[in-house]
């Protein structure tokens, strides 16, 4: 095994259902594919670690497959945050600068935006992204960046994403027992939109929702800028426990049966069409039976999110529709349900291609997967150009001075 490689970027995400990880390089600039595994999960519980032993093994495991095809040493990693305590806040705080105006600097940038994540929050609440919504300059609202511009009064529109602490160091603890350094986390919902929005999406209005086996991740961008986010105890388990429970079956058949003949939408199922079940003995059952146990389920999904969007404020700000991607997102008529509560056209949403990555990996399951990378990357390039103009400006201070 070769040592670490300098440009290699690897991510962990430790989901209910699968542990996966995934890793790629920079090659010319751009991500390039190099490896990645998938393994069950294990000592997970309703979308959390309820066991840190069994939990790091599979981590383990998976890092472990992804170093052999590497070929490098694997030692840190990016991973996301997700489960049912995540949640948002939104913010607001100013500067005055006295009668006389001034330009602004990053330092009073850097200001604002700490008076506005002052906000006091419940116990045991970790910041997961600050996230600037906008500026506004003298009442001049929908400014991005202020620094330059000359004014008396700097405000800031703060969007905060937290999630429970303890969750949050459970995951990173995990990590670090399977040998991996966490250099950095992300909240997955995030992470599925950066592989599945468009920039016209993100300006028009647009909420991502990233359905996994025992939770939903959402998040809403609104002009550009993230102006909500949130995460609803309800996954696609939930849809399986339903099928196991009513047809008496076992979970694992009953998985089975959703993949293979489920729907949301009970009028889209043939009325007479029958099909077989196995519980344990072969059983005939109307295929409608299916969709009856599940609509009412992604029925009761779809008002919870409307709930949170509605709470959230942006229930009306959503012109480019929804995005669903996870897992769970593919089940036959769940965007029928998804544009019959909300109101808006609905998608699903697939990881965008990276340079020779796998087919298999373009399914909405691994849209948070993919996505992660290309935030990881988006950041690493970001503190590169930062670096070098802090350098550039250090370089010419020394210049001046000889």
């Amino acid at each position: 095994m070769s040592q670490k490689q300098e440009n290699l970027i690897v991510v962990l995400d430790v989901g209910s259902a699968y542990t996966r990880v995934l890793a790629a390089d920079l090659n010319e600039g751009a991500l390039r594919y190099r490896a990645h595994s998938v393994v069950e999960s294990a000592g997970m519980r309703k979308g959390l670690i309820a066991e840190l032993g069994p939990a790091a093994r599979v981590v383990k495991s998976a890092s472990d497959q992804a170093e052999r095809t590497v070929r490098v040493n694997i030692d840190e990693c990016v991973v996301g945050v997700g489960g049912p305590n995540v949640m948002g806040v939104n913010t607001t705080a100013g500067l005055n600068f006295g009668a006389k105006m001034r330009e602004i600097s990053r330092d009073d940038v850097s200001a604002a935006v700490e008076r506005a994540r002052g906000v006091s929050l419940p116990p045991d609440r970790e910041i997961l992204h600050l996230l600037t919504r906008q500026f506004v300059l003298d009442e001049q609202p929908g400014i991005h960046d202020p620094v330059g511009m000359v004014g008396s009064r700097l405000e800031v529109d703060l969007h905060m994403s937290t999630c429970s602490g303890s969750a949050q160091q459970s995951i990173i603890t995990c990590a670090n027992r399977a040998g991996l350094e966490v250099t950095d986390t992300v909240f997955e919902a995030i992470a599925a939109a950066e592989a599945t929005l468009t920039a016209d999406e993100r300006e028009l209005g647009v909420c991502v929702l990233d359905i996994g086996a025992h939770s939903t991740e959402l998040v809403v961008f609104f002009e550009g800028a993230v102006a909500h986010t949130g995460s609803i105890p309800f996954g696609g388990q939930h849809f399986t426990n339903d099928l196991a429970v009513v047809l008496q079956m076992p979970v694992a058949h009953a998985e089975q049966l959703k993949l293979r003949h489920g729907h949301a939408v009970v009028t889209a199922v043939p009325q007479l069409d029958e099909i077989e079940i196995r519980n344990p003995n072969p059983t005939m059952i109307r295929h409608r039976m299916v969709a009856e146990i599940l609509e009412p389920r992604a029925r009761e999904l779809f008002d919870m999110v409307r709930r949170s969007l509605r709470d959230g404020g942006v229930l009306g700000a959503l012109g480019a529709g929804c995005v669903l991607t996870g897992g769970a997102s593919t089940l036959p008529g769940l965007l029928d349900v998804t544009e019959s509560i909300l109101h808006v056209r609905a998608r699903i949403g697939h990881p965008v291609q990276l340079s020779r990555m796998p087919s298999e990996l373009t399914h909405p399951a691994y849209a948070t997967l993919v996505g992660m990378l290309l935030y990881a990357h988006r950041k690493r390039v970001t503190k590169t150009a930062e670096n070098n103009s802090l350098r550039a400006k250090l370089r010419a201070i020394f210049a001046a001075s000889l």
